[in-house]
């Protein structure tokens, strides 16, 4: 059976993550509200901004059942200010800032700069044999990873070297950049997968 996925719908590259989830062989679909929530087996959280992402999540009284969920052990994938959302420790953060947690990370926001200062890199993944082309948008970067951490992929050239953009924490995954904008389903189909196997 397909699981079904949920994608926060409350901004982000929603369209773009239900369509590359459908290709994964996934049941996606968006969500607003904590009705919609309770109706999916696991979330992707898109790119997006942080903060906006966090006070949208409130108001529509999303942010506390997500954190439930996630400390109940839902799988959850966030990319980029998903996996800011994700990260139990920010740097560079705004006062104040939450996340939902979860993930035993330290990220940085913004780490590689601002719009200006976008990407696009070739990277190795340990679970892929032909590379995956990454677009970096104000990326974060990973600067620290807890004991049960594995650390699925990092920078191999240019002034970022060896800066962490992929981890997986047991039933969190998280990338630094948008795998939704590259038409390239691997790692929408890994986090599937990874669902599949609960």
């Amino acid at each position: 059976m397909s699981p079904v996925i949920g994608v926060f719908a409350l901004q982000g590259n929603v369209r773009e993550h239900v369509a590359m989830l459908t290709q994964a062989g996934a049941e996606a679909r968006p969500v607003r509200r904590p009705s919609e929530l309770a109706q999916v087996d696991a979330m992707v959280l898109p790119g997006g901004e942080s903060t906006t992402m966090e006070k949208l999540a409130r108001a529509f009284e999303l942010f506390e059942p997500l954190q439930k969920r996630i400390a109940d052990g839902m799988p959850v994938f966030g990319t980029c200010a998903g996996m800011i959302l994700l990260a139990n420790e920010i740097t560079g953060g705004i006062a104040g800032q939450e996340t939902l947690g979860g993930l035993d990370v330290t990220v940085r926001r913004n780490a590689f700069g601002r719009q200006v200062d976008s990407f696009e890199a070739d990277l190795e993944f340990a679970a892929f044999e032909a590379p995956y082309h990454a677009v970096f948008i104000r990326a974060p970067w990973v600067e620290r990873v807890g004991p049960q951490v594995e650390v699925l992929s990092t920078v191999s050239s240019g002034p970022a070297t060896g800066r962490i953009v992929a981890v997986r924490h047991d039933r969190l995954l998280a990338t630094s950049f948008h795998p939704e904008l590259t038409g390239d389903a691997r790692l929408h189909g890994y986090f599937a997968e990874l669902v599949r196997e609960l």
